[in-house]
């Protein structure tokens, strides 16, 4: 399981040329059925993204094609996470 943060960077102005794009990426990302959650980082500081079904290495170049990171509009980190307790609703993730 991986959380992803993506963090407005000083070229957050370009973020409205590039979402159709970006909003294009995460659907994909969910229709690979590597994404669970997407969201806002709040107050208004990027977004971020629970990940599952996928490696380390293939989300980093997924991560690497979303536009807003292609286009330096956010930084992006990765972290994995090993989880070793869940909820019976996430019981999944332990698999």
């Amino acid at each position: 399981m991986f959380t992803v943060t993506l963090r407005f960077s000083d070229n957050k102005a370009h973020a409205g040329h590039l979402m159709d794009g970006h909003k294009e990426w995460i659907a994909q990302g969910f229709e690979d059925g590597v994404f669970l959650v997407v969201g806002s980082l709040q107050p208004n500081l990027g977004g971020a993204i629970i990940a599952h079904n996928t490696s380390l290495v293939d989300l980093q170049s997924r991560v690497k094609d979303d536009p807003f990171v292609a286009e330096n509009v956010v930084v992006a980190e990765v972290l994995e996470i090993t989880p070793a307790r869940t909820d019976e609703r996430l019981s999944f993730l332990l698999d």
